[in-house]
């Protein structure tokens, strides 16, 4: 029975999707803006989530706003839109004007990094158009190995991972993700982790996050130390005529000579650099995520 809804469901996406990509580009983001506005009405739960998650941080004074939190989160949501019909013709098949637009600062960050033959690490989180971020960069400069958590409909997830396979991107698979990671920064290949969701806590630290404790992965700085891959933050935004992508210099890991204070210490620095981000689009990042569940008080 379960095959069969995701079978109905996989099918019932597509033949909504198929009209959309095949709109011309401009028409296409509008209409995603559209539907991004109609999520922040219809789904309620998750506005409410999204308004009280960003409430807080303006509250405690990490992030300073010049515009509403209801306006944000709505604009959000949009941006949510426009993401999801770039990605739709993307997969397919008619993107290659939105990947050759993404334009690249610090990229010698990146062909540095690269020289020193132990991997390279890209830190980001759903941050602008995540999706598109990993495609560009295997178009442009490198194929990724990129860390996720597999979609519950397995049909969307298999076409999925065809498509990041077929820009030159491979899969592995959040659950058991440790060996393939380090395996592939040994053979100095780049790794790509999104590192802004909760964790459970044998899985990582409550640190501060815009105010508050956050449960966040230490698996970027677990792998770090490990490997002596080169660790990077990149992330991407939304422009006026596309999107920029900027990759940051290497981060330097913590001297901390403790192995728990260390990787705590590179946790939190891997984690502000997402923060910043969110500091300068905070209408880009995914709000709707519970980032501060499990934790007392936040």
């Amino acid at each position: 029975m379960r095959k069969a809804v995701w079978f109905i469901e996989a099918c019932s996406l597509m033949l909504f999707s198929i009209p959309l990509a095949l709109m011309p580009l401009s028409f296409a983001r509008k209409v995603g803006e559209k539907l991004g506005l109609l999520l922040f009405f219809v789904w309620r739960s998750r506005r409410e989530i999204a308004i009280r998650n960003l409430s807080y941080s303006i509250e405690n004074g990490s992030l300073r706003v010049s515009e509403p939190a209801e306006k944000i989160i709505r604009e959000s949501f949009q941006n949510i839109g426009q993401s999801f019909a770039e990605v739709l013709k993307i997969y397919f098949g008619f993107g290659g004007r939105i990947i050759h637009s993404v334009t690249i600062e610090g990229l010698e960050h990146f062909e540095a990094a690269k020289k020193k033959g132990r991997g390279v690490l890209f830190i980001t989180g759903h941050c602008g158009n995540w999706e598109l971020l990993g495609i560009a960069a295997s178009v442009k400069f490198a194929s990724l190995a990129i860390v996720v958590r597999p979609l519950n409909n397995p049909y969307l997830n298999r076409l999925v991972e065809k498509v990041r396979k077929r820009y030159g991107n491979r899969v592995i698979n959040k659950k058991g993700a440790l060996r393939p990671v380090m395996q592939a920064l040994k053979n100095n290949e780049t790794v790509g982790i999104l590192m802004d969701q909760a964790v459970i806590p044998e899985e990582g630290y409550v640190i501060d996050f815009l105010g508050r404790g956050a449960w966040t992965t230490k698996m970027p700085a677990l792998i770090a130390r490990k490997t002596g891959a080169a660790v990077l933050p990149a992330f991407i935004h939304r422009t006026e005529k596309g999107h920029a992508m900027r990759i940051y210099p290497e981060i330097e890991l913590s001297p901390e000579s403790e192995r728990e204070e260390a990787l705590q210490e590179d946790t939190k620095k891997f984690s502000s650099h997402i923060e910043t981000y969110i500091q300068e689009h905070p209408a880009e990042w995914l709000w709707i995520h519970r980032r501060w569940k499990r934790v007392p008080g936040a």
